[in-house]
């Protein structure tokens, strides 16, 4: 029978009190200590026995993670047991495509099953513990780390990340049993994404306004959707390192939200206080940290070595100490581990391959199609360095994942080729062995393939290890020689589909221009062969939406979506570098926002994604709510009776004029033509994932509440509050489109 919520807190609250009472000082500090195997062993099992470690990770297996777990519940004098970590991003041992990718399929749905099935899947390894979702919103394509989010848009991202974070502590049947979900971590608390020129770790200048309309949603859906613990950043946020922030870890997290939820640094961003340059030792480290609640030390060992000396020269009070056990007890209350320790040692369980093939499916964007897909009973080239890489194809951050149940597309093409090829007509020429590759001596071998297939399947892109942390990029072509051979099988004459399998989005402008069509896969994961063998083919036809704006070239970046409008538009059609005459006199060209080399329009904007079919939009109605006059932190404003209450709603008719059942995503996007701040040219504030057969139509409708349409204002006292301007008077504008569009004045 269900308990309710009061009732568990009450017990919950009775339990960690009690324990917490019979915690000598040392034991207290243990809690806050977290273990890898890079630690001497004998000294790490000494320190589990004496109660001095409270969560151990990177430990994988039952059984290893269970003799652990007999240290610390058998022979330690309060049987705290420790709880075991992971940093399971995108799946354990069947793996998932990158975050990225998942962010591409627009469906919170079909995410949240995939994090269920990782979490039962890690589970039966003693993982209780992930190190994700990581929900940092990113504007900078060269951050590596680009590629464990979902992309740029703080609505997307704040649904994606709660989805997750329900998917992997979701209780679920594990071995005929209900066992408590995986603890989620969310990462990485804030603003890490917006590094210095995309390099990792960098420092980030993140206006107060800015933080909050942009880079916490996220975090604060996921502690709404019940996220058992946060990570600190590893960047300094405003010269103020994330792991010593007061303002971010007390007064935002635990004040505002009122989240009890554990924050965890991040693998030794206690101690990297020092490097930063704001400490002058680890001692006070150590004293910045518990002052700003870090509550867990991932293996900086800071609190270990200095809280009892700072105890009794009286610079921490061990009020504080408690509040920080007591956020590390609570963790392991809820996931269930005083009552049942340790997990069962039977042979794991397989994944579910065809919930990973789905989710690959959904996530492959199809950017140009010249009508050349889906393939039909042509004879095949299948060439380039990611066309069989059972371990690229994983994608970044990868520890578990089994290569030997990856199905490249190469395996997936020779396993169905009779499908699609007459007399099972399929070549293979690789060209280039991996994607850094440069020797040209593989570049003639596939040309001189192609002259016997009808089309080339050119399968380029990133290795794995070319995004994910530490793995930023200055610059974001194709590496090795894959333009080069891009050259070359186009001047076969043969035409070209372009499979782009990567972390983040590539500058390919010039080979998009070159290629009859481009399928943009990221790093699809464990299925990722046989998704793109059922796209190619016409299996199921492509839905998959671009998470993040694709930028012509470097230069443009950051290049975002919903950015704010200049005094001097770029309008008009700008004057490039090669226009100007030479010896022209000193003017401003234009009069507008531009570059010389390149319009400001990106390669592909925020959430375009073609189909097979075609959809039609109906003209966007808007229905506006009665409202009452009301005040919300001492400013006047029209509101709805309470800020949950429909605002607006906005629907229109869209219709399948195409000859294939698909899948399309209308997003809905709005805009406040003016106000008490300048505002983005459009927001994304909604999107669905509806199923449309052929020549039918669907009718879709949002509902837009106060919170949807506020946004942050910092006044000059420093203090920052949310500003409702749903008035009489506002002028907004309201679009469903397929895609991000500027939504500007009629009269420009």
């Amino acid at each position: 029978m269900a308990v309710c919520a009061c009732s568990r807190k009450s017990e919950e609250d009775r339990f960690i009190d009690d324990l917490l009472s019979r915690m000598t000082l040392e034991e207290k500090i243990g809690q806050m200590n977290q273990l890898d195997p890079s630690w001497n062993a004998e000294e790490k099992e000494a320190l589990i026995r004496e109660g001095k470690v409270g969560s151990i990770f990177n430990i994988v297996g039952a059984k290893e993670v269970n003799r652990l777990q007999r240290m610390a519940v058998e022979e330690t004098r309060l049987g705290i047991p420790l709880v075991a970590a992971r940093d399971v991003i995108h799946g354990f041992k069947t793996i998932y495509p990158i975050p990225l990718g998942q962010g591409a399929t627009f469906n919170p749905e079909l995410i949240e099953q995939a994090a269920q099935a990782t979490a039962k899947e890690a589970y039966q390894y003693g993982i209780r513990w992930a190190f994700s979702p990581m929900v940092d919103v990113a504007h900078d394509p060269r951050w590596g780390r680009v590629a464990e989010g979902y992309g740029e848009d703080p609505y997307l991202t704040s649904v994606m990340g709660a989805a997750t974070v329900r998917g992997y502590q979701n209780d679920q049947m594990v071995n005929d049993q209900m066992v408590p979900g995986m603890a989620a971590c969310v990462k990485h608390f804030a603003g890490y994404s917006a590094s210095e020129g995309g390099r990792d770790y960098n420092t980030t200048w993140i206006p107060e306004t800015q933080l909050r309309d942009i880079y916490l949603p996220p975090f604060k859906a996921a502690v709404e959707a019940g996220a058992m613990s946060l990570m600190c950043s590893f960047n300094d946020l405003n010269g103020l390192p994330s792991s010593a922030n007061h303002h971010l870890n007390v007064d935002i997290f635990r004040d505002e939200w009122h989240s009890d939820a554990l924050l965890v640094s991040d693998w030794g961003s206690g101690s990297d206080l020092v490097p930063h340059g704001l400490c002058a030792d680890k001692k006070d480290a150590a004293l910045r940290c518990i002052n700003a609640r870090m509550e867990m030390d991932m293996q900086g060992n800071i609190y270990n070595d200095y809280l009892t000396e700072l105890v009794n020269e009286k610079k921490v009070n061990e009020q504080m100490i408690n509040a920080c056990v007591r956020s590390i007890l609570r963790l392991k209350y809820r996931l269930g581990l005083f009552d049942n320790p340790y997990v069962p040692e039977d042979t794991p369980a397989p994944g579910d391959a065809e919930l990973a093939l789905r989710v690959a499916e959904e996530s492959a964007v199809l950017l140009k199609n010249n009508g050349i897909l889906p393939l039909n009973d042509q004879i095949v080239l299948i060439t380039g360095p990611l066309a069989h890489q059972k371990k690229e194809q994983l994608g970044t951050w990868v520890f578990d994942g089994d290569t030997s149940l990856s199905i490249t597309p190469l395996m997936a093409f020779e396993q169905m080729v009779n499908g699609i090829c007459p007399n099972g007509k399929l070549i293979y020429e690789p060209g280039l062995t991996f994607s850094r590759d440069k020797n040209p001596v593989g570049i003639a071998k596939a040309v001189a393939a192609a002259k016997k297939a009808d089309v080339i399947l050119y399968f380029c892109g990133e290795e794995a290890i070319l995004s994910g942390e530490a793995r930023c990029r200055a610059n974001l072509d194709l590496p090795g020689a894959q333009i080069e051979m891009m050259d070359a099988l186009v001047a076969t004459g043969k035409p070209v589909v372009m499979i782009v399998m990567a972390g983040r989005p590539l500058t390919i402008g010039r080979q998009v221009d070159q290629a009859a069509a481009v399928l943009y896969a990221f790093h699809g994961g464990t299925m990722a062969g046989p998704a793109l063998y059922n796209i190619l083919t016409g299996k199921v036809v492509p839905s998959g939406k671009t998470p993040i704006t694709f930028p012509k070239m470097v230069g443009q970046i950051p290049l975002y979506y919903n950015r704010h409008n200049t005094g001097r538009p770029s309008y008009d059609p700008p004057m490039l570098i090669d226009s100007i005459p030479i010896g022209c006199p000193q003017f401003s060209i234009g009069q507008s926002s531009y570059w010389l080399e390149t319009p400001t329009e990106p390669l592909f904007p925020f959430g375009f994604g073609l189909s097979y079919t075609t959809f039609e939009y109906g003209e966007t109605k808007v229905c506006q709510s009665e409202r009452r006059s009301v005040s919300e932190n001492g400013l006047s404003a029209e509101r709805s009776v309470s800020p949950k209450d429909g605002l607006y709603t906005v629907s229109c008719t869209i219709k399948n004029t195409g000859s294939y059942d698909a899948y399309e995503t209308p997003q809905l996007y709005v805009r406040q033509l003016s106000g008490d701040l300048v505002r983005p040219l459009c927001e994304l504030k909604g999107f669905q994932k509806i199923f449309i057969p052929a020549g039918e139509t669907r009718d879709v409708t949002f509902t837009l509440t106060d919170d949807d349409l506020g946004y942050w204002h910092e006044s000059h006292d420093g203090l920052s509050s949310r500003v409702w301007f749903a008035t009489d008077d506002a002028d907004f504008r309201f679009a469903i489109l397929p895609y991000s569009q500027p939504l500007v004045p009629k009269d420009k």
